[in-house]
């Protein structure tokens, strides 16, 4: 039988089911869990039909010497098996598709609530996590559960560490903008751009007077149409030229970035100015980073880890897990 990357990543989860009662092995329930939800299971009902209908192909690489699990083992196990583990397990695989190219350098980290999470019958607040999004890749790396008494500022610097940084340009917003994000995105050979906005205050004004005392490096420009609306952004680069106070409290910063758009929609026109500080050296493609980071907030990227979220929540055997949609990109 083939050994698949998916047994390789999950092989170290351990088996909470007691030997007398395991008539499937515990990789064949969660590779066939994970292939029926990536073609777009929504439910435990419809893992078993994914499998029974895929039988022949599945068995190339599975056992299933007792053949295809029902709905009601597949159930069982995940409300059982230990959360924290498979996300680690998850988390190593996700990181094991992620490419070289230029574009698979960017991992955008931001917050999202799940849709449908709200459990009123229980009492519980919607779920909040913490995405680190592959651009380039279009997948969902590492995934953290904000607590119900923490929220991003807390999260967001612990994501960093569940992410092999080395050549990746980590882009965060304003919320993560801390002295712990940066350190932790530039060890082992990260590279970090962080949003600054007024919340920030002091670090703001030092921003601004950088801005106004220094000339920029790199200064480059973009006009894209679209969606009946014309915007043109020009993006400026400052090297460190701020205080020794302000050099030494952030991880090896090297530059300060303006980005100044005008939008133009019909007869009216809106203008906006944004400022990041970044590690990367002046002549990099700041605008090009920043412009990417579109792609966790307009994606579906909870949409990879959506459908083990709930598994994750603690809600108890009796909760029903929901799927919802994922990137339908099996042949």
């Amino acid at each position: 039988m083939e050994q698949t990357s998916l047994h390789k990543s999950f092989r170290t989860l351990i088996d909470p089911r007691i030997n007398r009662r395991k008539l499937h092995s515990l990789l064949d329930i969660i590779i066939l869990s994970i292939l029926a939800v990536l073609c777009g299971a929504d439910t435990y009902e419809e893992m078993e039909l994914f499998g029974k209908e895929n039988y022949c192909f599945l068995k190339q690489f599975l056992s299933l010497k007792n053949g295809i699990p029902s709905q009601d083992t597949v159930n069982r196990v995940f409300q059982r098996i230990n959360p924290r583990r498979f996300e680690r397990c998850f988390i190593m695989r996700a990181q094991g598709l992620k490419d070289g190219h230029i574009l698979g350098r960017v991992i955008a980290i931001d917050g999202k609530t799940v849709r449908g999470s709200k459990d009123t019958f229980h009492h519980k607040s919607p779920l909040h996590s913490v995405h680190a999004w592959s651009v380039g890749n279009g997948i969902c790396l590492a995934r953290m559960e904000c607590g119900e008494k923490t929220g991003e500022i807390t999260t967001v610097p612990q994501v960093p560490e569940l992410l092999e940084k080395k050549g990746s340009v980590i882009t965060v917003d304003a919320v993560g903008t801390q002295r712990e994000t940066a350190r932790k995105t530039v060890e082992n050979g990260g590279d970090c751009i962080l949003a600054v906005k007024g919340s920030q205050g002091r670090l703001e004004e030092e921003i601004h007077a950088a801005c106004k005392r220094n000339s920029s490096v790199p200064d480059t420009g973009s006009v894209e149409k679209g969606h009946g609306r014309i915007e043109t952004r020009r993006c400026e680069v400052f090297e460190k030229g701020l205080t020794a106070d302000f050099e030494n409290r952030w991880e090896k910063l090297t530059a300060v970035i303006k980005i100044a758009s005008i939008r133009e929609f019909g007869d009216k026109t809106e203008t906006r100015e944004r400022f990041y500080i970044g590690s990367l050296n002046p002549d990099n493609s700041f605008n090009r980073y920043i412009r990417d980071r579109r792609a966790v907030e307009n994606n579906p990227h909870w949409s990879l880890t959506r459908s083990f979220v709930k598994m994750n929540s603690e809600r108890g055997p009796g909760t029903p897990l929901k799927f919802c949609h994922s990137q339908k990109n099996c042949s």
